[in-house]
């Protein structure tokens, strides 16, 4: 047989029911306010727009240190590892990073591409984010031995290439574009460049980031001011 309750015990036992749940409640909404709140006083991280003048004047050079805004990728035609034919149009509207590499380089070239294929596993499904890899000894490397170098190295012909071509216009992409060459040069047959440097490139060409691609914690940066250049994009 169920004991008699008093009726005021139980109206005491239901009003503090009541307000355990509004407590609850109230807690929820006071976290999603503060949260708000410490959101909006906290200022977002946005990646400098990098100009020539922002840039160690030992990667610019001379006739472009002055540029001090509005500084973009140049236009190029050059040939990947399939024999395609590739330019600015196939990177429109995409975020990329770029590196000059050669296929013999036995130095800082097979840290810096296995870093580049690291890179390629993190991004490999994601539609907006490419790469792109300069030969500097065009004359060396053929398609024939990008594609062998590709098969060897695993990469991904839908996210990455790797080009060569005119060496004029590679070099003076490298030093006029790109900023990433601390050599003078002209692009002749004894000019010669060599960088170790990663360059991150936002949607409407502009320099967002350098990176030691030899470096793991470099990259690491790399990975993170990428996802703070597609949240931009978002917003």
């Amino acid at each position: 047989m169920r004991p008699n309750v008093p009726l005021q015990k139980i109206n005491m036992r239901s009003f503090f029911a009541k307000f355990k749940f509004f407590g609850l409640v109230l807690l929820l909404i006071s976290g999603v306010i503060v949260y708000l709140f410490y959101n909006a006083l906290v200022p977002k991280k946005i990646l400098p727009i990098y100009s020539p003048a922002m840039v160690n004047s030992e990667l610019v050079p001379e006739e472009i240190q002055h540029i001090r805004k509005y500084h973009t990728i140049a236009d190029f035609s050059l040939t990947n590892q399939n024999g395609k034919i590739i330019t600015q149009e196939d990177y429109k509207d995409k975020i990329y990073i770029a590196d000059f590499f050669f296929t013999t380089c036995p130095t800082i070239c097979p840290i810096m591409t296995k870093n580049m294929a690291d890179i390629q596993q993190e991004i490999s499904g994601d539609y907006d984010v490419l790469l792109l890899s300069h030969s500097v000894t065009p004359e060396i490397d053929s398609v024939a031995q990008l594609k062998k170098y590709a098969i060897e190295k695993g990469v991904d012909d839908t996210k990455w290439n790797l080009v060569t071509g005119d060496k004029k216009q590679i070099y003076d992409l490298a030093r006029k574009s790109y900023l990433a060459v601390k050599t003078d040069g002209d692009g002749g047959p004894f000019d010669m460049i060599h960088t170790e440097n990663f360059i991150l490139v936002d949607k409407q060409k502009r320099i967002r980031g350098f990176y030691d691609g030899t470096n793991k914690e470099d990259i690491k940066q790399l990975l993170t001011d990428l996802e703070i250049l597609k949240a931009s994009y978002q917003e």
